[in-house]
């Protein structure tokens, strides 16, 4: 039943994203080409600058609001009270930054780039912060009605139009072009999702009292806030141990760090994502329910350590090929990064269903709590140890700030959800935490030999990986039956059908 459904969303969502990473890519690539590293920079500045405004000027609304929505679905009174304030509230607050920005512009110039020669062009990344929020807005609609399907269309469809139509753009202006690039990526997102959200049941409450809409914004907020400094902790400590490379290491080091940053976080990032999608919403819905959600949390980890475990087992023995072929030879140390990375980020996706608990079930300080405690770890950890390690410490601090960060989420979620792992959980958990430590340490005292047995346990977990997922979600479908069928001629058939 249920398994059924994340893994649909999944798929959905995953299919989506895939396209979007591929039109990210064919992006920076064109634009490296067109503009070179002045104008890959110079996008960096401007994307770094509307997404930090656009985090604090939406205030947590878009995840917010999503549990709101899918609280609010079977009552139309509720969800049109919500769908008016949460669209409202993100034009209002977007207008509001837009106009900061505008008028700082010259300070922000001078502060980012060093002069005020693209200070207009500063200015105008006002325009995409309340385009982005607007953006916010529809999604959350989506998302919290769990229309993936239309949500997955948003993405696919915002992407490519974005991306014709801003390389046209850059290729007509060149440099100059550089700020409508930019600008156009949400202005095709927010076009796409109006063109689904406008499918909606019309509202039923057509005007609002100014209480009414404060007693819909403020818990929005309220909560919503807690997200944003979430997310900025994030930001900030990854700004801050880029500062703290440079200053020890120099640019040099910062790019390897960048490296293996970016290859970690890419696949896990596309996973959770495509998670996220339908999970959120559905565990809020019975959040209150603690068996249900129990289940539901226990079945989200089952079902990404099936399908994220081998590919993880695979990265960390693959690492040093891996970053030679995205990067370049020069890039070869970042693989010992990658592969300590990767080993957390078995811990990182077994902890990330319990960490949405405390979101579907609005405890604001628990999740800051959990995320300041994460960011903290990390920071302090390679402040202290990158004089005495070296660069080698960005990977180890990762592992160790995530393994830390799983205990504590564990504990939480058990005393105030009561939480528990079912044995299957336990035994996945267990089974890649020890196969990607084992492979860790053979791909450090031989790379050939730990590139080897990584592709070996990579097929063999996929492969159970697989056969759990069918039993969970059952046998129903072509390609279903035929799995099932090959499973029944190794003589390793399964035991049930369906949940």
């Amino acid at each position: 039943m249920s398994s059924r459904g994340l893994i649909k969303s999944m798929l959905v969502i995953g299919s989506a994203q895939s396209v979007n990473i591929l039109l990210s890519i064919l992006r920076i690539k064109v634009l490296a080409i067109l503009l070179g590293p002045a104008g890959v920079g110079l996008l960096g500045i401007f994307n770094s600058l509307q997404q930090t405004a656009s985090m604090l000027a939406g205030l947590g609304l878009g995840t917010s609001g999503v549990r709101q929505i899918a609280f609010a679905k079977g009552d139309e009174k509720e969800l049109s009270r919500i769908r008016t304030v949460l669209v409202g509230a993100n034009f209002v607050q977007g207008c509001m930054a837009m106009a900061a920005v505008w008028f700082m512009r010259e300070r922000l110039a001078l502060w980012l780039l060093g002069d005020v020669i693209r200070a207009e062009q500063i200015g105008l990344i006002g325009v995409g912060v309340l385009l982005s929020l607007l953006t916010s807005s529809q999604i959350a609609l989506l998302q919290g009605m769990r229309l993936i399907g239309d949500l997955a269309r948003v993405t696919v469809f915002g992407g490519i139009g974005g991306t014709i139509a801003g390389l046209l753009v850059v290729w007509l202006q060149g440099l100059e072009g550089l700020i409508w690039f930019v600008l156009v990526q949400p202005l095709a997102a927010v076009l796409v999702a109006l063109y689904f959200t406008q499918k909606l049941p019309k509202l039923t409450v057509a005007n609002l009292t100014p209480k009414e809409m404060w007693a819909v914004w403020q818990p929005m907020a309220a909560l919503g806030g807690v997200f944003m400094l979430g997310g900025l902790a994030t930001t900030a400590t990854l700004l801050l141990v880029r500062g703290i490379i440079t200053q020890e290491l120099g640019l040099a080091g910062a790019g390897l760090f960048a490296a293996s940053w970016g290859v970690t976080m890419t696949y896990v990032g596309f996973l959770l994502g495509a998670m996220a999608a339908d999970y959120y919403p559905r565990l809020t819905e019975v959040i209150d329910d603690h068996p249900s959600a129990t289940r539901l949390m226990n079945d989200q980890t089952q079902l990404g350590l099936a399908i994220g475990g081998p590919v993880l087992l695979l990265l960390i023995g693959l690492a040093p090929w891996v970053i030679t072929l995205l990067y370049s030879s020069e890039f070869t140390p970042a693989a010992e990064m990658v592969q300590w990375q990767t080993v957390g980020n078995v811990f990182k996706l077994a902890s990330w269903p319990l960490g949405f608990a405390f979101v579907a079930a609005a405890r604001s300080r628990v999740f800051l709590f959990t995320e300041l405690l994460w960011n903290l770890l990390f920071f302090i950890m390679i402040w202290v140890g990158l004089p005495l390690v070296g660069l080698e410490i960005a990977g180890t601090a990762f592992l160790i700030a995530y393994v830390i960060y799983f205990i504590v989420l564990n504990a939480l979620v058990r005393q105030l959800q009561g939480f528990r792992w079912e044995p299957l959980s336990l035994w996945l958990i267990g089974t890649h935490a020890g196969l990607a430590f084992a492979v860790l340490a053979l791909a450090k005292a031989a790379p050939v030999s730990g590139a080897m047995m990584s592709v070996l346990l990579a097929l063999v977990t996929g492969i159970v990986g697989l056969r759990i997922i069918l039993i969970k979600v059952g046998t129903k479908g072509r390609l279903a039956n035929r799995l099932t069928r090959i499973y029944a001629l190794i003589r390793w058939p399964l035991e049930k059908n369906g949940d």
